[in-house]
């Protein structure tokens, strides 16, 4: 059974060459880290449940000599995984406790990675009426119409959107209709379908799972989402400094998730959609990137 098959069955999902360069990583490269020994990768579910890194860990496990332990554990709890020294590298998409990581010193040298976006999805017959409009319009809908909602209640970098749309709606959600799963996006979508919910969910994650008869309301599209949907990943090493970690390995898997696998990740598809669009290295990369959104110079 692949990936796809059980996340359907169980509603549940859970890396690299030199960092910024494109191109194949070469012989070269593959002599310097031959039996390089394990990488450890905390990432986000979504990342995982997707089949994404299945695509493309391959490829450096083969270029580097080396093999890849996944952590798929969500984004806080991913950043909490490199706070104590247990992974080498993260994969998560959530700014804000990114900046936090940074700015604790625990992690360096953040790259962008790729981008989706979030859909609102709910029961077809959509009792909210929260089809077509904007994110903060439909989850005031939501709230009004006491519609039920499940969130992933995890810290997750889902949970934490959900959080800022919520914020910019104006609503504090409570009650018998808004219940938190604890769980990951595939756990928390088998919920929301059986109990005829709306939640927020990352598009790779949905396309994967596409659980009984959830619907799209709120869909914008990965082209060109609005700031509130915009998913945008980042992978992060963790400090050596701090840690006793495999930090020239972690950093030849940014390079390589940036560099020769942007165009496995940009090619990639869950059933025939683009699920990511890779961001991978650019002509200006932008220094805000590898430092806290707050960073003064």
């Amino acid at each position: 059974m692949d990936r796809r098959d059980y996340l359907r069955a169980v509603g549940v999902g859970g890396a690299l060459t030199l960092a910024g360069c494109g191109g194949d990583p070469g012989a070269a490269n593959a002599e310097a880290f031959d039996g390089a020994g394990t990488l450890t990768l905390a990432t986000a579910t979504t990342a995982y449940d997707s089949g994404l890194l299945d695509a493309v860990v391959p490829g450096f496990e083969r270029a580097f000599g080396a093999s890849v332990r996944m952590l798929p554990r969500g984004t806080s709890g991913s950043l909490e995984t490199a706070r104590s020294g247990d992974c080498d590298v993260v994969v998560v998409h959530a700014r804000p406790l990114e900046d936090a990581f940074l700015r604790s010193g625990h992690g360096l040298n953040r790259r962008r990675l790729m981008v989706n976006d979030f859909l609102l999805v709910g029961p077809p017959d959509d009792p909210a009426d929260a089809a077509g409009l904007d994110p903060v319009q439909a989850f005031r809908a939501v709230a009004e119409a006491e519609a039920p909602f499940v969130s992933r209640g995890d810290r997750s970098g889902t949970h934490i959107r959900e959080q800022r749309i919520w914020a910019a709606a104006d609503r504090d959600p409570a009650g018998d209709w808004y219940r938190e799963t604890g769980q990951g996006m595939g756990d928390t979508l088998t919920v929301a379908e059986q109990l005829g919910a709306y939640t927020l969910t990352d598009r790779g994650t949905f396309l994967t799972v596409r659980e009984g008869s959830l619907t799209p309301h709120v869909d914008r599209g990965i082209d060109d989402p609005p700031a509130l949907l915009r998913n945008e990943y980042g992978v992060i090493p963790t400090n050596p400094a701090r840690h006793d970690v495999a930090y020239p390995l972690a950093m030849a898997f940014v390079g390589h998730l940036t560099g020769t696998a942007a165009s496995t990740i940009a090619e990639f598809r869950v059933d025939g959609q683009r699920a990511f669009r890779p961001l991978g290295a650019e002509p200006e990369p932008g220094f805000e990137q590898y430092v806290p959104t707050d960073w003064e110079g």
